[in-house]
């Protein structure tokens, strides 16, 4: 062992730290060509915009969709909505503009049909012959009469009403639904140019018409463009954030400029490791980056804290460099360990892209780990490092506030210890609630346009119905289609329900038309046999691309129900669902029919997560338990940093239940992802505890003061850098990733109030007489 002596204290085996400086130019050029060929694999990412990818392909309601749209067709929508400033649809222009832009939605990549009240298909008497035809038929050349009479029909037929156009004729929509082959990630940018293009066209020919875009489609294009935006803004607004923590807290610019060139080499060798591993990005790891960005700051300011601390009292730079390795090196490696398990533990996660964020962040860690206990010594080895003899005032601050919470440890334990009890009990306030609609926030224009079409057109969410008839052709029966239009005047009577898409409507209009278009006559058919033929009949005189086939199946044996709601959350469309089904037990014999739809999946997967991610949580605590535990040779000690790590996830939930009360898709993984970085400073704190206790002889209190002293700048220049790094993320225009790193941030202030206020007051409690 080599050893030395700084002002007669043994500083300990340097052999790891002397190798490191010995052959830096050779670790120097291995890190960088090792980074560099990691980072390649950056070239070789590409972003997914389908949001489906927050379900896992075994997720029973995603199954159950995929189901219905094998059975029907898959229902994904381009909508745009027509809002005219003289405050009616039904003029010429309008109508004129509405009839164009239907027949260009045919030529949108990927479509299969286009709606809209111009195309829609109006049924009527003329003797024994059913006459089916556009409603609007060169709109430019219509009279007052006629146009007249398209209002009253758009204005009376259910199919219309809260769809294609609003109760009041002040708004409509022309709704454009694609099939994507699924074969290219770019079928949906191509699609989404397509539209914002025919829209650029169509404001500028009419300007006197305001123009919203919606739909399915364009909210996966929202699902990569926003967090897309979000990182080109955030990402350097973090980076100026720690590049400012830093400076100010280290005061050296080599140490500075080192720890970024850490940082930024984290993240571009988890990225590229994660494309030559060939993932593929999406919404929801979209912030990745910043979150190892965060993290891996630690590493290097607690190695380049402590190498300027032993430089302060004298030592050589290649001797600081060795005893900051010596000092550091198991609790730095504690510390990655334990955070990489937390992130690891959100494969657990039922959402996809949860597991890929997870498994990016813990390769980052590790990579972070590996650069700052090689690469970066062996810089600062190089680099000229100059520290300020004496003590700083940062070190003054930590000195004064290790003797504060000596002598305020007990009001501090029971203070703190009752503050951190009222704080958790707020748990019991979280619901299980999320809004699909408002995962984007009012700075762009999916969430201005969709919110505009739910308060002037229909709905955006959506339960879908498949309902069977029992027997091939069965859809005909005159039982079915009572009890369909039963359970859909139900569905039209319920909070938030704006449209029904439902079988029944087309078949009491065809019994209508068949009775000379006797009002009296908008009923069911009362025989199987005719309601049969008008539905053959209708189908056979319907155009190419608006058949049937949405909402009947090939055999005629069961029909899809589709409800359009407005302004509703995730819980209450559960509830709708729930209220449904009793509904069906109660009114329709033997009938089965669950609730589906891309809604629907969302309304379900919040539960789902949480459910999943307690099991991760709990191994995580487990595993991380028996790391402490062996790490810091003490099974007490061990036990003991359980109250620091559960502690700040407990207190940061149930400040967020007596404040929102709801707890969305992303906050489910925030306990088993901030559980591995919350122990960070709890063992850093011990480590130095220990070692005063255990190389020095301290008393639990001088043990408690020496850790202040040593660690307790670090930890705040740490913690204050990770709470900024989540903290930036609340500012995402993603409600996915703004909560989760708003919570994450808050979990993480709390740590460092448990790790200063709690922990300390603890072990002199508990180690008081204990050497």
């Amino acid at each position: 062992m080599v050893e030395a002596t700084l002002n007669g204290t043994p500083v300990g085996d340097y052999r790891y730290g002397r190798l490191i400086i010995r052959y830096r130019w050779l670790v120097i050029l291995i890190s960088v060509l090792v980074s560099a060929a990691a980072a390649y694999g950056t070239s070789f990412l590409t972003i997914n915009p389908d949001n489906r990818v927050f379900f896992s392909k075994d997720n029973p309601h995603l199954l159950a969709l995929e189901r219905l749209e094998n059975t029907y067709t898959k229902y994904e929508n381009l909508m745009y909505v027509l809002a005219p400033k003289g405050g009616t649809v039904f003029t010429r222009e309008v109508l004129s503009a509405i009839e164009i832009l239907t027949e260009e939605g045919w030529q949108t990549p990927y479509s299969t049909r286009v709606d809209s009240i111009a195309n829609f298909q109006h049924t009527r008497a003329e003797g024994d012959d059913l006459i089916v035809q556009d409603l609007v038929e060169d709109a430019a050349a219509m009279t007052d009469d006629e146009i007249a009479f398209v209002k009253e029909i758009a204005l009376s037929r259910p199919s219309l009403v809260d769809r294609m156009v609003s109760a009041d004729g002040a708004v409509a929509a022309v709704n454009v639904i694609v099939t994507k082959p699924s074969k290219s990630i770019h079928e949906v940018p191509e699609i989404v140019a397509f539209a914002r293009e025919r829209a650029a066209a169509f404001r500028a020919a009419h300007p006197d018409i305001d123009l919203y875009m919606t739909g399915a489609v364009m909210f996966d294009a929202a699902f990569s463009e926003v967090p897309e935006q979000d990182m080109q803004t955030l990402f350097p607004l973090m980076f100026l954030f720690i590049l400012g923590i830093i400076l100010v807290s280290l005061r050296t610019l080599s140490g500075t400029g080192m720890t970024l060139a850490v940082i930024m080499l984290s993240v571009v060798v988890a990225l590229g490791l994660a494309g030559w591993a060939g993932a593929v990005l999406n919404a929801g790891t979209m912030g990745s980056p910043i979150i190892i960005l965060t993290l891996s700051v630690a590493h290097s300011v607690h190695i380049l804290a402590t190498m300027q601390q032993t430089l302060r009292q004298g030592a050589s730079k290649h001797d600081a460099i060795a005893e900051s390795l010596r000092v550091n090196m198991a609790p730095v490696f504690i510390t990655s360990i334990t955070t990489a398990i937390g992130f690891l533990t959100m494969n657990f996660s039922d959402a996809p892209p949860f597991r890929l964020l997870g498994n990016i962040v813990a390769t980052g860690v590790m990579v972070a780990f590996a650069l700052s206990v090689f690469f970066l010594p062996a810089m600062m080895a190089v680099l000229p490092v100059r520290a300020r003899q004496g003590t700083t005032r940062g070190a003054r601050f930590m000195a004064g506030l290790g003797d504060f919470v000596v002598a305020r440890r007990q009001v501090l334990f029971w203070g703190v210890g009752a503050g951190i009890l009222v704080l958790s009990a707020g748990v019991l306030r979280i619901n299980l609630d999320d809004d699909f609609i408002r995962y984007f926030d009012g700075r762009f224009p999916i969430r201005i346009d969709s919110e505009f079409t739910e308060q002037n057109l229909t709905g955006l969410n959506a339960i879908e119905y498949s309902i069977p008839a029992g027997e091939e052709g069965g859809i005909a029966e005159p039982a079915f289609l009572t009890n369909l239009d039963r359970f859909a005047e139900w569905y039209r009577a319920q909070p938030h329900v704006r449209h029904v898409g439902v079988l029944s409507n087309i078949m009491k209009r065809l019994n209508q038309n068949m009775h000379g278009d006797d009002p009296a006559y908008y009923r069911i058919p009362e025989d199987r046999t005719l309601a049969a033929q008008y539905l053959l009949v209708f189908e056979l005189s319907l155009p190419y691309g608006l058949d049937l086939n949405d909402q009947i199946n090939v055999a005629k044996s069961s029909s899809r129900m589709v409800v359009f709601m407005a302004d509703i959350t995730s819980k209450e469309m559960r509830e709708l669902d729930a209220r449904a089904q009793a509904w069906l037990a109660e009114n329709w014999s033997g009938m089965e029919a669950p609730g589906t739809g891309l809604s629907m999946i969302f309304a379900y997967i919040s539960e789902r997560n949480i459910n999943s991610m307690l099991l991760g949580s709990f191994i995580a605590l487990v595993v991380i338990s028996l790391i402490l535990i062996f790490a810091l040779r003490s099974f007490r000690i061990g036990l003991i940093s359980l109250a620091p790590n559960l502690f700040p996830a407990a207190t940061a939930f149930g400040l967020w239940g007596y404040l929102s009360g709801e707890v969305g898709l992303a906050i489910a993984v925030v306990v088993a992802m901030t559980l591995g970085i919350v122990v960070d400073d709890t063992v850093h704190f011990l480590s130095k505890y220990l070692r005063a206790r255990r190389e020095h002889g301290m008393d639990s209190f001088e043990a408690t003061r020496y850790a202040f002293k040593t660690v307790g700048l670090a930890l705040w220049v740490t913690s204050v850098t990770l709470v900024a790094g989540f903290g930036v993320m609340a500012f995402s225009g993603f409600k996915v990733n703004a909560d989760m790193g708003l919570l994450s941030a808050v979990t993480i202030a709390f740590a460092l109030i448990a790790d200063f206020l709690f922990l300390p007051p603890l072990l002199m409690r508990v180690d008081a007489k204990r050497a």
